[in-house]
């Protein structure tokens, strides 16, 4: 490929090896079958950088094929300008600053922001705005995961209005072609309260470690821990529930119930997202939960979110993976790298701990690719699934060569790829011609509702915005093809 250099680094080979040859540290997987995943993942790079016909950038003419020029334009300025970090650093100044408390200055930055950054990576204001992006998607080949703006809730109204939304949003692929909709997204911290969450999580964690403690308000559930996991956050005994929290516990698994039972009368799963880990254990448990109750024998209806960039990821997915086999119950996995990595390390800083992290990047390409492996594997050939949210072409290139010699194919919707909507549209397409299923993540709200998320994804996704350059080098050649040919 003359344009653009392979793109698996030696690097990451190099890291594989290291980890399979020296022996892995307390927080890897010691399983046969992650020692598998492993050696897999490392042939699978060694393979990638011979074999580079997953992804054709070459064409520019077939890859942006479903792409108009109007679009093409937008996205190419979109992305040019959040690629300058310095202007990134301002728009979240501004966004925090005292000026947006005057009327007229916060309706000259909004309209701005409308018509830049919300519309190229927002799906819309509500579901029918959602839709119709939805239908656009399919008419490109690819699918909508529904992701309404929504979370962290702080009491029981919150979560009430919040699962009202949730329920539309759930409701809402039943409008559309069938297969339009992948999967409907839910964040447990807007339909339980966080405070809860955190309780809940304290009395998870400390259970975990004292055999003796008990929860009688538990129900069956998957393993949520490791012996790697962090257990920093609870340091001495939790009080139990008191009568109101085990109420309020209630009413959140009935919103849960409400939402997946609405989506699966589209027969679209729903995948839960994940947060940081002083909260995740809460949402691991309901999650699982809901798998147990909801997961059909053939194929998983809830999908919990695992994140790479944990030092126990790996771990934690082999254990539940293994625990669901011996109950017959396929399970389902988004992978992800994760969006927490500040946030944790500063606390762990804070309290003098290890941090639960990766200490490398390198190290977070090693668990996400080795996973990936794991389950890809796992799901070749047994009931299971496995989303593959990532915008980095090294992973997706790997995973889905993996995928082809396992012969795990379109038809079989054991494997969705996904990205966030307006970002890695190269990597989106690419795997789109090379017979995959592709999923972009489509978050959707009022813009004033929607602020947060996007100001989070700008401060999470300075650094990948601005190295995107392989999308606007693509657009840019083929925008330029184009006006030749006009």
């Amino acid at each position: 490929m003359a344009m653009v250099k392979k793109n698996v680094s030696y690097k990451i080979l190099e890291s594989l090896v290291h980890h399979a040859n020296s022996g892995q540290p307390a927080s890897m997987i010691t399983t046969p079958k992650y020692r598998q995943a492993q050696r897999a993942a490392i042939n699978a790079v060694a393979t990638t950088q011979k074999d580079d016909e997953i992804f054709d950038f070459e064409d520019t003419k077939a890859l942006f094929a479903t792409v108009s020029t109007k679009k093409l334009l937008h996205s190419a300025a979109t992305l040019n300008m959040a690629a300058i970090e310095p202007m990134v650093d301002l728009s979240l100044w501004v966004m925090n600053s005292r000026l947006m408390k005057c009327g007229l200055f916060k309706k000259m930055v909004m309209g701005t922001i409308r018509y830049t950054a919300y519309d190229h990576f927002v799906a819309g204001g509500d579901t029918v705005e959602t839709a119709q992006t939805c239908l656009k998607l399919r008419d490109s080949g690819l699918r909508g995961m529904l992701d309404y703006g929504l979370e962290h809730a702080n009491d029981n109204e919150s979560c009430d209005q919040a699962a009202h939304q949730l329920i539309i949003t759930a409701a809402a692929p039943q409008s559309l072609p069938p297969s339009s909709v992948s999967f409907v997204a839910v964040k447990v911290t807007a339909i339980c309260p966080v405070y809860l969450l955190r309780r809940l999580s304290d009395l998870l964690r400390w259970e975990y470690k004292n055999s003796s403690f008990k929860l009688p308000w538990k129900q069956q559930t998957l393993p949520i821990f490791s012996e790697s996991s962090p257990f920093y956050h609870t340091l001495q005994q939790p009080a139990p529930l008191n009568a109101n929290e085990e109420r309020d516990l209630e009413l959140a698994h009935q919103r849960l119930v409400t939402i997946c039972e609405k989506s699966f009368e589209g027969n679209v799963p729903v995948v839960i997202d994940a947060e940081d880990t002083s909260i995740q254990p809460a949402i691991d448990y309901m999650t699982y939960w809901a798998s147990i109750n909801y997961n059909e024998p053939q194929k998983p209806m809830v999908y919990g979110t695992i994140q790479a960039f944990l030092k126990d990821a790996g771990e934690r997915m082999s254990l539940t993976k293994n625990a669901a086999d011996k109950m017959g119950l396929p399970v389902g996995f988004k992978l992800v790298r994760g969006a927490y990595m500040s946030s944790e390390r500063k606390l762990a800083h804070s309290l003098g701990v290890e941090s639960p992290v990766h200490d490398t990047i390198l190290d977070t390409h090693n668990c996400y690719n080795v996973c990936a492996s794991y389950m890809l594997n796992e799901i070749s050939n047994r009931p299971g699934g496995l989303v593959l949210a990532t915008h980095n072409l090294d992973s997706g290139k790997l995973a889905a060569q993996k995928a082809r010699e396992y012969g795990i194919t379109k038809e079989s919707e054991k494997l969705e790829f996904a990205s966030l909507y307006g970002m890695a549209e190269a990597m989106t397409f690419g795997l789109r011609n090379a017979g995959f299923c592709v999923s972009k993540y489509l978050p959707f709200g009022p813009i004033d509702q929607i602020m947060p998320y996007l100001l989070r994804r700008a401060e999470e996704n300075k650094g990948l915005l601005s190295s995107s350059s392989l999308d606007r080098q693509l657009m840019m050649k083929e925008l330029k093809r184009r006006m030749k040919a006009y």
